[in-house]
This record gives structure tokens, sequence and C-alpha cells, in this order.
């Protein structure tokens, strides 16, 4: 039996598998050096071999449960400084210039790794009789994420109702991926302040929105108008590069844009419209 841990990352065209290091690992060493061998001749990144099967599935769990809990850390500092008036971003800007500081982009952490496998290390610390203190920690500040977004966005348009545009659904940009999509959580969050929602994605298909979160997401985005809230959730390049003329066609004047992701925090925005982020 040999095991080397995936290590894929989805619309990451540099880091593919043909270019990353691979752990592997087998039950003795004639299977690891065969698997060395193979994953030796695919990718140009080099092979790990691991003490044992076990070392690699640790090694694993704990490379996204690292992720989770740093992208938690980031979301809660977001957190104190947005009731200060500050920019996360604006923070991390100058953060970034010290040699050794670890930058990570806040939001919402979705997929089926990251979000997932800090639940499989903690299950284990658990059956071991410890209790996983950070890890828990991290996992509910990042669960929660997208009620607090709503929430904010809620009380930067008011508090009153309206209706709100959401931009992507999918976990991350540029991918069609809707596993675990946190979308769905300020979608919910969103429309329980009293926000009426419609969700439009790049990249997303139709049908497995319906499928799996019961979603009706919009067709051609040139067609939609005046909505008092948009929400750029998900950084597709297709929102990224939309103009200040499609801005202002969604967005009624004096409504709200909603930059989650900061994907417009570098330009100016039409005058008539407002502006809320991280």
């Amino acid at each position: 039996l040999g095991y080397s841990p995936e290590r894929i990352n989805p619309g990451d065209r540099e880091h593919t598998v043909e270019r990353i290091t691979k752990v592997v690992a087998g039950e003795n060493k004639e299977t690891a050096d065969a698997l060395a061998r193979v994953y030796g001749a695919i990718t140009s990144g080099g092979v790990f071999l691991a003490r044992d099967i076990r070392t690699a599935e640790a090694a694993k769990v704990i490379e996204n449960a690292q992720r989770d809990i740093n992208i938690a850390f980031v979301n809660e500092v977001a957190m104190i400084f947005g009731r200060a008036g500050l920019s996360i971003h604006d923070v991390l800007d100058a953060s970034a210039t010290k040699w050794n500081f670890l930058r990570f982009t806040p939001g919402l952490v979705g997929g089926h790794c990251i979000g997932v496998d800090p639940y499989y290390l903690a299950e284990f610390a658990q059956r071991l009789g410890h209790h996983p203190e950070v890890i828990l920690a991290g996992r509910r500040i990042n669960d929660a994420m997208g009620d607090h977004l709503a929430a904010c966005i809620a009380a930067a348009w008011g508090g009153i109702a309206g209706r709100a545009l959401v931009l992507g659904l999918t976990f991350k940009e540029n991918v069609p991926d809707l596993r675990n999509s946190k979308v769905v959580d300020l979608v919910a969050g969103l429309a329980k302040r009293g926000l009426a929602v419609d969700i439009h994605d790049a990249h997303a298909d139709k049908a497995e929105a319906k499928r799996d979160y019961g979603i009706d997401l919009m067709g051609d985005l040139d067609a939609a108008r005046g909505y008092d809230v948009v929400v750029a959730a998900v950084a597709h390049s297709a929102y990224v590069r939309l103009d200040d003329a499609a801005l202002a066609r969604l967005v009624t004047p004096g409504g709200l844009v909603a930059d989650v992701k900061g994907i417009w925090r570098a330009r100016a925005l039409p005058a008539s419209l407002r502006r809320w982020q991280l």
C-alpha cells in the first residue's frame, strides 16, 4: 500500500502536479521507493519520502488546518479593525512591508479541504484525549464570517429592506467549484436582514447550484438593473473587469457597493455610489 496526499489547488495554473513537490509513503520501503519513482517521473518539483503513511496523512491535514487558522486570524482582526473604521486591506498593506510578515486575505473559507480538514484533525485529537483550542476557535471564526459580512453590509445599507445582487457563489475565484461555498451563509444573512437577494456567478453551473443549495442563479448579468446593494463576494475576473458604466447600471444612485474581496479598492467608484469594504 502506497500513499501520496493530494496537493491540487483548483484554478491554480502554477502549482500543478507536474511542478509541485510530492510527498509519498508506503507500507514498506519497496512500495515507498516504487511510488517515489512514479511521481519522480511526473513532477519536476521533486519527491519527499515521508517516514510512513501516518506521517504523510498528518502532513496533509496540518497543511490545510494551518491555512484555516491563518485566515481565521486575519478575519478576526478584520472584525476588530472594522469597528475602529479601519480597512483590513490598508492595514495588511502596511504590515506586509515587514520581512517576516505572512499575508493572508480575509474572507469566506469554503471548499472541500481548508474548511473540512481541521475538523478531521480536531476529531483525531479528541480521540487521543486532547481538546484542540486553536483549531476549533479558527473554525468558529471562519464559519461565522458569512453572517458577520451580511450584518456589516446590511448596516452599511441602513438596516432597511432593499434589493441585493451577490456576485459569485463558488468557493473561490475563476473556478466552477461550489463545494462547501460559504457565500450561501452570506446570502442567508442578507435575506434574514430584509434584503431580497439575486445571485450571479460567472463560472458556476446553474443546475448544480439549484441541486446543492436550492439557488436559482441569474442568467445574463448585462440584463441586471437597479439594485440597492451589489456585493462582490467572489473575485472572478469577470467582476474585477466591470467598468464604471456597468456598476452604475447595476446599482441605483445612492446604492451601496460592498466589496468583500477588495477587488475594486484601488479604483474610484462613480460618485453616485457608496462603498463598503473589509
